[in-house]
């Protein structure tokens, strides 16, 4: 894919007053939030940028690392750096935490439970930095791990951010929901906060896994963030922990 002629603007540089590479690193990324690289698309050449962003070349790979790391950028071998898109792969390993107890993990067989439009209530408006009673999307999903129901998901977005959404065709997307924001929407979920807790199934949760009310559950709040840590998404899910595990590998310290 030939490389897009990006204009950097020289007063992210001259009046930052921090590092470079935290300036370099933020005009890549302004770049990459208003699309004038977009999802797949390649970066110029490392010298290339660097001449347009007054930097030397190491200043230059110090914030592309940080990017990358951050799962912004891609780098691969003898074809360059690319701009990371939302693919099975990438949410099976960096936001889907699921495995079997064995260390099996593979991506999930999701069922489509309920979608509707409905008005965000105080917790989900709170996440989402919004006001409670403003209109949303809500998704329920149950989600199969070699055919036993493991997860019970229920997401809601700003209706705002997804004009045009109908059931039909969130239910047809042809891969993972956060490739859906991103390629039909230009919203890229670039990392998430999550908080876990646990808690006793009620009759919704006890349905969907087919486990007795009260059995114990391990619940995840998620917020799903995009560019400059805006709320996109508020997701709660609950997790059969009977024959599967919560894990998350973290990294080392920089």
């Amino acid at each position: 894919m030939r490389a897009p002629v990006v204009e950097f603007s020289p007063l992210i540089l001259q009046t930052s007053r921090g590092p470079l590479y935290r300036a370099s690193k933020l005009a890549l990324l302004r770049a990459i939030e208003s699309g004038a690289i977009p999802p797949g698309g390649a970066l110029p050449s490392e010298r290339e940028l660097a001449r347009q962003l007054g930097v030397s070349i190491g200043t230059l790979r110090r914030a592309v690392d940080e990017l990358v790391a951050e799962h912004i950028l891609i780098r691969r071998q003898g074809r360059g750096t690319f701009v990371a898109t939302h693919t099975a792969d990438r949410f099976l390993f960096q936001f889907f935490h699921v495995e079997r107890s064995d260390g099996l993990r593979e991506p999930p067989q999701v069922e489509l439970l309920a979608f509707e439009r409905v008005r965000i209530d105080e917790e989900a408006a709170a996440a989402l930095a919004l006001r409670s009673g403003e209109p949303g999307i809500q998704i329920e999903n149950r989600l199969s791990l070699q055919g036993r129901p493991v997860m019970y998901d229920r997401i809601v977005v700003p209706a705002g951010l997804f004009r045009g959404l109908t059931e039909a065709r969130f239910a047809r997307r042809p891969s993972t929901i956060y490739h859906l924001y991103q390629s039909e929407y230009g919203i890229t979920v670039t990392r998430a906060l999550e908080r876990a807790r646990a808690v006793a199934a009620d009759r919704t949760a006890a349905r969907v896994l087919g486990v007795a009310v009260g059995a114990p559950l391990l619940q995840v709040r998620r917020t799903a963030l995009t560019f400059g840590d805006k709320p996109v998404e508020f997701r709660v899910s609950v997790l059969n922990t009977a024959h599967h595990d919560y894990v998350h590998l973290l990294s080392r310290p920089s």
